[in-house]
């Protein structure tokens, strides 16, 4: 089954207008879902986000919704974002919810600072193709962090570490970042 679309997700601070989203979408050729949870959605200013079970509720709305719209089964979707969005759509697949694939980035393993709050108990339940995309300066995980804890995966996990970069990726690194998506993608 080819890639039937690519669905993205904010993080908790962020919108579905994020520069690397963007990009993406005109970027890729496959359709390509910018998506806001609702907190973001019914009030645009600041504002903490929701609880994970209502973003994960979220993300299955979006995915029955785009099936319609592209006349697509929902498990040709990839399905990811940053930190939080990529987060919680990694928990609605662990839960059951169909796809293709998961596109991690920044993936937040841990609270900066708080590297016991692991928020890895659902990997397990990760078994489909995921690229994750993270700064080697990240304080939500390093390198050697996800090292210990990506083998609980067992679908296959490609990686693409960036040099000089925390959890929001500098623009220096987006076409990095866009054609590793573009190779990972070609592969599913």
């Amino acid at each position: 089954m080819s890639v039937g679309g690519l669905v993205l997700f904010h993080g908790a601070g962020g919108d579905r207008d994020h520069r690397l989203f963007c990009k993406l979408e005109a970027e890729l050729d496959l359709p390509v879902a910018r998506c806001n949870f609702a907190y973001r959605e019914n009030n645009p200013g600041r504002r903490p986000p929701d609880r994970m079970p209502k973003l994960i509720k979220s993300i299955h709305g979006h995915a029955e919704r785009l099936a319609q719209e592209w006349d697509a089964d929902p498990a040709s979707f990839v399905f990811g974002g940053r930190s939080m969005g990529g987060r919680a759509a990694s928990m609605a697949v662990a839960e059951g919810m169909p796809a293709a694939g998961l596109l991690l980035l920044s993936y937040p393993l841990h609270p900066p600072k708080k590297p016991e709050n692991l928020r890895t108990a659902h990997f397990p339940e990760l078994d489909l193709p995921i690229l994750l995309v993270q700064g080697h300066s990240d304080p939500f995980g390093k390198e050697p962090e996800f090292a210990e804890h990506l083998p609980a995966i067992p679908g296959p996990v490609e990686q693409l570490w960036l040099e000089r970069t925390g959890h929001d990726p500098v623009e220096k690194h987006d076409d990095t970042i866009i054609a590793g998506v573009e190779t990972w993608l070609t592969g599913l």
